[in-house]
Formats: C-alpha cells, structure tokens, sequence
C-alpha cells in the first residue's frame, strides 16, 4: 500500500481479539502504514468497551468470536453484542469486521445499514494486504459488505434519491442536501451506502462516481 499524507496523521486505532498472534500480525502492518498511529489492543469485549468509554477513535478492527472476560469461551454472539452496543453508543466510529465469519452480520444488516461511519469487512483468511485495504476504505467513511450478508439488490429511498438528483439532474451533494433537508455529510453518507449495494468501491485510476452511474444504469435505477 502507497504512503499517502492521511497515512501521516496520527489516527487511534482499537483492534479487539483474542488471539495473540492475530494481534501481532495486524498491529505490525498497520504500524508501518500509519507510523504515527496510537494502536490499542483488547483481547475481551469488557476491555474493549473499556477503551471505547475512555479513548475517542478513529476506527475499531473488530473479531467477532471474542470472549467477555479473560479465560472465557468466545463466541459470535458476543462479538455480535459488542458491535450492536457500538452501533447504538458509537454512531459515527468507523469500523472493519476481521473475521472467519463474516455471514453472521446478517444479524445487525439493518443497523449497518444505519450506521454514520465507515464499515468494512475482512475474511481473516485473505491476505494482510486486504485487511489494510478495508482499514483506508473504513477511515474514509466507504460502506463494504460482502455478498454474503447481502440479499439481493437492497436500496433505500433516499439511497437512489441521490443517485437520481445527481446523475438526471446535474445537482451537487450540497443541492442535493438542500431538496433532501439532509446534511452534506448525510449525502455523503448516503453516496457510500448506494455504492455497497452497487457493489462499487474505489480502485486506482477510477472515478468512483460515474463507475456508480454506470452500475445504477445497468440495474434501471436511473435512465
């Protein structure tokens, strides 16, 4: 991954697992991306929602089968517990799902759908360059879930609004706040959670913008 200057800024990061060497493997690669992060770790929810309460940060890399206390069983549906209690405490933290089991988010698919930060999700299987990938698409507000939480092409109102007033009407995303009586950031927000459906994420030398106004043609959302 190339240094770019948000890659400087010095971000705080949680990253909450219990396995030591998952631990190890991600604070290393993250560290030399962002050399001027702070990186904390938690290996228990209890600890986690610990650091939360006490630390604002700027994105959380969550396992989903992670135990309450120490010396306890993990289990998906604490990890589930952890991420619905972000979800309704913590609306705008960005977060990446690094997990063997990522189908289980078919639990919380609504409340990602609500979600004000990024979310990103990581199969623990692929390579660490993936995992970094989804961290900078997290820290910038993108939206990526995987087709296995996904049922088909689910849009919201006010998803293909945007799309509409954008590519039929020429608007900008403030316009588009205006007629909507949504923030800019809203828009925004509303931009990343279309292209997750669209399945359109950024790639070098793309223009993200007009590959989503090719996709939302192609399945009739806009003429």
């Amino acid at each position: 991954m190339k240094f770019s200057s948000s890659n400087q800024i010095g971000h705080n990061i949680l990253i909450v697992d219990d396995h030591a060497a998952i631990l190890s493997g991600t604070v290393g690669p993250l560290q030399s991306v962002y050399p001027k992060a702070k990186i904390q770790t938690a290996a228990t929810t209890h600890d986690a929602l610990g650091l939360l309460e006490r630390n604002l940060f700027d994105v959380a890399i969550l396992d989903l089968a992670v135990p309450e206390q120490i010396n306890e069983v993990p289990t998906l549906e604490i990890g589930i517990d952890l991420l619905r209690h972000i979800f309704q405490n913590f609306q705008s933290l960005n977060i990446v799902v690094q997990s063997a089991k990522v189908e289980a988010l078919t639990r919380v698919k609504p409340s990602i759908d609500r979600h004000l930060g990024g979310f990103t999700v990581i199969d623990k299987n692929l390579p660490i360059e993936e995992m970094l990938t989804k961290v900078a698409w997290a820290l910038k507000g993108v939206v990526y879930t995987p087709p296995e939480i996904r049922n088909g092409l689910e849009m919201r109102i006010e998803w293909i609004q945007v799309l509409q007033l954008a590519f039929q009407e020429a608007l900008t995303d403030k316009a588009i706040a205006e007629r909507l009586h949504v923030s800019e950031r809203g828009v925004r927000h509303y931009w990343t959670k279309a292209q997750d459906a669209l399945g359109v994420y950024p790639s070098p030398g793309i223009n993200i913008r007009m590959q989503t106004a090719i996709r939302a043609r192609q399945v009739g959302l806009i003429d």
